[in-house]
């Protein structure tokens, strides 16, 4: 977040839980962390979650981060295929995200992903944000 300027009130990067996604994703039903390693080191990662207040069947895709010598491998769009399909096995037809403009290519990558835009937030994450995106996940997967 720092490297694109986003650390920001208001944003993830103050949330208590961002410290602590293992015990948060352990003790939250319905949610699942993916970590991707290369060379033994962590690369990256991305989840799942039932935000509070989304509509059932809808949880979010959060915490997304790419270390940047990881960038360019395909390793987000992994982690988007991996997420959806667990979101799928988990019985949520929708996947909801937030992001915010500096974030082009995470944006670019949702676009591709087949996310489409909304006006507003939903749910109550209460972040600082002002572009959200939905995919009915039952359309087919590039």
């Amino acid at each position: 977040m720092e490297e694109f300027k986003v650390n920001k009130p208001g944003t993830v990067y103050y949330e208590a839980t961002t410290d602590h996604l293992f015990e948060l994703f352990q003790s939250t039903s319905g949610s699942n962390y993916l970590v991707v390693e290369l060379n033994g080191e962590v690369a990256g990662g991305a989840g799942i979650y039932p935000t509070d207040q989304l509509p059932d069947g809808v949880c979010e895709l959060v915490k997304m981060y790419i270390k940047t010598t990881a960038r360019g491998k395909g390793i987000a769009k992994e982690l988007i295929r991996r997420c959806i399909n667990k979101a799928k096995e988990l019985n949520y037809h929708s996947v909801y995200l937030e992001s915010m403009p500096e974030l082009k290519q995470a944006i670019s990558l949702y676009e591709y992903f087949g996310f489409q835009y909304l006006n507003k937030p939903m749910g109550n994450s209460q972040h600082a944000v002002d572009i959200w995106m939905i995919k009915n996940i039952k359309d087919t997967l590039r």
